[in-house]
């Protein structure tokens, strides 16, 4: 069968501008690139489109023309939260013309919203959730529908039918390395966030799928409890692939926790260090759950910088986000990573539920006091699946505008209780932000690495014509594009209030996650009672179940 892979564009608020998150950071959509290298193995013909590609045009219909021109039979759209109206409405736009092609969405929205999706938007013809090889294999190889596992669909009456979910792959040695190769413009135009390697080109790996820990504002439900990894010899494989083929030689390893594994990481640093590849790497670790001895054997195999999700600094909020992370342990490994002259880079998320000028204030300072060489601050996004959310929704002192296109961790749309406006809390943002880049301490960090940091000073200069007519623009208009966010419109066909489908063992862990006290994951369970999908044109409702 001949299929196309489609990665959306998602929301740029600014029409016509540069999307300054692209400029400073474009990856490679991994996704759909595993799922063609995948299909391709079982000689089916796969073709990509990143909508945020370096050649990518910037409307709906320019991206739909270019989909239609590989003549699919099947479009399959990886989309976000953020992303989904975006692939939402290439896909009706491919429906309207080419009726004939079977449209597939996948990826974290539709498996933890499920069946709803389909119901509020006739135009996709599938869902599938959670791990996407082998029900997108089993539909190119043209499997009934009703055989297809981990696969939502509409049966001749028109009634949405829900597949059981598919076991997981137990080996993921057997996937074949992602498809680079299909990606337009790969390497050389796609680039690591700035300041974050030495060498170029760039490249992204994922070794691990899922994650052995529930945070309140993660979700999960694309790989749900199951923690899988690649082996270290695949690892490294994989790495002298793309070294060898695409004259790659810094990897930003994107797994949730890279070293969740102990014993792993150690056999993947023997290899790198018994066969040195001249390359460097970075990737996560957990603060506390690290060693000496761990992070001197990162260092030695080309590690350049670690990252630790770290989120707040008050402790209240490490607490109810974060448990099992203390101020203290974070200290301590900060310390440890640059005992092993590794870099540092932490994780920070500002806007949750608890969330005061204070506890900001008190994070603020927290960051400057571990002199860390690089930071991150998202603003929290609330997501359908992640434990946090019926507490967002919910939230009578709260304010959370269900916009999936700003749910991209770049606009502030949950307001927690202890800030008047969101213009407050942008205020304070770009406080901390200046006041992190300001700082002595960074500065100094930074001028001893100007030469480490020459790819990237020199892609800011080979950009900075559009950087500077940007700045321009939003100088100029300013008061125009304050006035655009504040009467800013939902999507007219947005659905709000969608609740989310999840499985059993997931609502348990949001539970004991969110309890104010210690729970048994077999005391949530008693809180647990089977609910039926209400949807209009639902046959067969899903599986699932809803906590009360």
């Amino acid at each position: 069968m001949r299929v196309t892979l489609v990665h959306p564009a998602g929301f740029n608020f600014v029409p016509g501008q540069p999307d300054f998150s692209v400029l400073a950071n474009r990856m490679p959509p991994i996704g759909i690139m595993q799922l063609a290298s995948w299909l391709e193995k079982f000689g089916h013909a796969v073709q990509l489109h990143d909508c945020l590609g370096p050649y990518a045009p910037p409307t709906t219909a320019e991206n739909a023309e270019i989909v239609l021109a590989t003549d699919p039979e099947m479009v399959g759209f990886s989309a976000t939260t953020s992303g989904f109206m975006d692939a939402f409405e290439i896909a009706a736009y491919i429906r309207e013309r080419r009726p004939e092609i079977r449209i597939v969405f996948g990826n974290v929205h539709v498996s933890s919203l499920g069946a709803s999706i389909l119901d509020r938007f006739p135009e996709i013809d599938c869902l599938v959730m959670g791990e996407g090889e082998g029900a997108m294999l089993e539909l190119a190889d043209g499997k009934p529908l009703a055989e297809v596992g981990n696969l939502i669909w509409r049966n001749e009456a028109g009634h949405i039918v829900v597949n059981p979910r598919r076991n997981r792959i137990v080996d993921l040695d057997e996937l074949p390395f992602p498809a680079y190769e299909k990606l337009a413009g790969f390497p050389y135009d796609y680039h690591l966030p700035l300041f974050a390697y030495e060498k170029k080109h760039g490249a992204t790996m994922i070794t691990s799928r899922g994650c052995p820990y529930t945070c309140s504002f993660c979700d999960r439900t694309v790989f749900e409890r199951q923690y899988k990894t690649n082996s270290p010899q695949y690892i490294y494989d994989h790495m002298k692939y793309l070294r060898d083929k695409f004259g790659v030689w810094h990897i930003n390893m994107y797994d949730d926790l890279f070293t969740a594994k102990k014993q792993r990481v150690f056999d993947l640093c023997a290899l790198l260090i018994a066969k040195p590849l001249g390359m460097q790497f970075n990737c996560a670790i957990r603060a506390g759950h690290t060693s000496d001895d761990m992070l001197a054997q990162l260092k030695k195999a080309g590690a350049l910088m670690v990252s630790i999700g770290i989120e707040s600094a008050d402790p209240v909020m490490m607490e109810r986000h974060k448990a099992g992370v203390t101020l203290d342990a974070v200290r301590d490994t900060v310390r440890q990573i640059h005992a092993a002259g590794l870099r540092a880079k932490g994780l920070f998320i500002f806007g949750m539920p608890g969330e005061t000028p204070e506890t900001v204030r008190t994070t603020s300072d927290f960051i400057l006091s571990l002199g860390l060489d690089e930071m991150n601050m998202t603003k929290f996004s609330p997501l359908h699946g992640a434990p946090i959310w019926d507490e967002c929704v919910n939230d009578p002192t709260g304010d959370f505008v269900e916009d999936w296109r700003l749910m991209n961790c770049l606009n502030f749309v949950y307001k927690p209780e202890g800030f008047e406006t969101r213009e407050e809390m942008d205020a304070l943002y770009n406080w901390h932000i200046k006041r992190f880049y300001d700082s002595k301490g960074y500065r100094r960090r930074f001028a001893r690495r100007l030469w480490q940091h020459r790819w990237s000073l020199w892609h800011i200069l080979k950009h900075l014509p559009e950087t500077i007519a940007a700045a321009r623009y939003f100088s100029s208009n300013k008061e125009q594009l304050e006035k655009a966010k504040r009467e800013f419109k939902l999507h007219p066909r947005q659905p709000v209030g969608l609740k989310p489908q999840l499985s059993t063992d997931l609502q348990i862990d949001n539970i004991v996650s969110m309890s104010g006290v210690k729970m048994k994951r077999r005391d949530a369970a008693k809180l647990i009672i089977p609910v039926v999908y209400e949807g209009n044109a639902c046959g067969t409702p899903p599986p699932v179940t809803a906590a009360v």
